[in-house]
């Protein structure tokens, strides 16, 4: 963890500096998202530098430089810039996230630790399989509500060609008039670690990448929720279909997910 700490804030050191240039971009001529794109890829190989000189021998799977070659015993699964949109717009809710994914078999790997920092707000997500997940030094826990109607959930909402635009409408519909408020964050690393801190009370979204949530998944778990995709299965790190929350809570709130799909998909057939 002490590895993990030190290459995350040595990251975060550089893309608050980038970050506090986006301002200037905003009227550029040039624009800003090749500026974006760079400090994406400078924040990786930063990460990449400081990880692999602690421990050579580890694999890593980042979301910029794709996946390094070779067999591995440990891997790190890496987004160095989560919430670029957010970036872009001078937004302060961003992160870095680190996962560790430990081989346990030809086809079976286990998370094992993660780290979800965002430089801007200094908060410091961490949490390790048996250790528990922490904000900084403090312990974290989800949240106890057990009544929907108090429950604010977050999710990702998608955008421009992302598919599955069908399948979140019909879920948001079935679920808001049920809930306290649905929040759409843009960073789905710190989506997962506020649930974990109890800020939310659950998170969905279909389609994820192993990098966005490897962290999360494990600060989940630490932090006593309950993850699993909408079927209430373990596939979750293979698809991207990610429902999470506290005991309670997230039984509900998969259900009224899994309801939103099998209504898309039930529509698309009658097509």
């Amino acid at each position: 963890m002490n590895v993990l700490h030190q290459a995350v804030q040595k990251a975060g050191r550089r893309l608050l500096r980038d970050f506090g240039e986006v301002e200037n971009l905003q009227v550029s001529s040039k624009g800003p998202g090749d500026f974006v794109s760079q400090a994406d890829l400078r924040a990786e190989q930063t990460l990449k530098e400081e990880l692999s000189k602690a421990r050579p021998g580890w694999g890593f799977l980042g979301e910029e430089g794709g996946q390094a070659e070779g067999e591995w015993e440990w891997r790190w699964v890496v987004d160095p810039l989560d919430g670029t949109t957010n970036f872009l717009h001078g937004i302060p809710h961003w992160a870095i996230s680190v996962g560790v994914e430990k081989r346990l078999g030809p086809d079976k790997t286990e998370l094992v630790a993660g780290c979800i920092y965002n430089p801007a707000a200094n908060e410091l997500f961490w949490a390790e399989k048996g250790v528990g997940a922490f904000l900084n030094d403090r312990r974290l826990r989800v949240s106890g509500r057990r009544d929907m109607v108090q429950a604010v959930f977050a999710t990702g909402i998608p955008f421009a060609k992302v598919q599955r635009k069908a399948e979140f409408s019909l879920t948001l519909a079935k679920l808001m008039p049920q809930v306290a408020g649905v929040r759409r964050f843009g960073s789905a690393a710190l989506d997962l670690a506020w649930v974990a801190a109890g800020r939310y009370d659950g998170f969905w979204e279909l389609g994820l990448n192993r990098w966005d949530i490897a962290a999360g998944i494990v600060m989940v778990r630490e932090a006593g929720g309950v993850i699993s995709d909408p079927a209430g299965g373990d596939g979750f790190y293979e698809s991207g279909h990610v429902v999470c929350g506290n005991p309670v809570l997230q039984p509900k709130l998969r259900e009224v997910v899994a309801e939103g799909i099998a209504a898309a998909e039930s529509a698309r057939g009658r097509e």
